[in-house]
């Protein structure tokens, strides 16, 4: 597939996708690298135009330079998303009490702290990232270890079995210290999200390297 069929592919799913407000945003692929330029209006919007274009046939990777601008809106303060942003996380039920950090400069939120699970992490993060005034955010929570590098590795090996999108034999892991690698191959982006879910899903693992190819 010609790089010009695919940028055109991305174009049109982003006019398509209600989510993104696409008339400020640019697409340039180049062997398969699409590349998203412009502004939009908030943070969800430049994570939506991402999660779009990465899902088009023929996108290899994504390099995601547009900028998040908030025309006619209010200037809101770091102190005063910062404050917002502890308190939704005090109210999300999921997350354990005073446990997480925000730090927040020129609109960028930076999230620290030690959860137990990955949809912790998460939520931590979905929590904060609508908040107006948000141009971007670093989740820099970690997990606590809960098992053994040969367990977690057999838990994430059976989870992929498990999994009907994927070819479980295509996929090698391994874990040091926490952190699981992925390697090997898969046909899509959708199967690679997969593959990532269920490594992150597995007591214990603190990082994920993903580097599985896409072909």
């Amino acid at each position: 597939m010609s790089d010009k069929k695919v940028r055109q592919d991305v174009i049109d799913a982003l006019d398509w996708d209600p989510r993104v407000d696409s008339a400020n945003v640019g697409v340039a692929v180049d062997d398969g690298v699409a590349v998203l330029t412009g502004h939009v209006a908030d943070y969800a919007q430049k994570l939506a135009a991402a999660s779009i274009a990465r899902g088009v046939k023929g996108v290899t990777a994504i390099a995601d330079e547009i900028e998040v601008r908030f025309p006619g809106s209010p200037i809101h303060s770091d102190e005063d998303i910062a404050s917002r942003a502890a308190n939704v996380l005090k109210w999300d039920i999921v997350l354990p009490d005073d446990v997480l950090k925000v730090k927040v400069s020129k609109g960028w939120v930076v999230l620290t702290g030690v959860v137990d699970w990955d949809y912790q992490r998460r939520s931590a993060e979905s929590d904060v990232r609508n908040l107006a005034g948000v141009k971007g955010v670093t989740n820099a929570i970690t997990l606590k270890p809960r098992a053994t590098p040969a367990d977690i590795a057999r838990r994430i090996s059976d989870a992929l079995k498990r999994e009907a999108e994927i070819d479980a034999a295509r996929v090698q892991v391994s874990v040091v210290d926490g952190k699981a690698r992925l390697e090997g191959q898969v046909h899509t982006w959708f199967e690679r999200d997969v593959l990532e879910r269920a490594a992150w899903s597995a007591p214990g693992v603190r990082d994920v390297e993903d580097h599985v190819k896409i072909g």
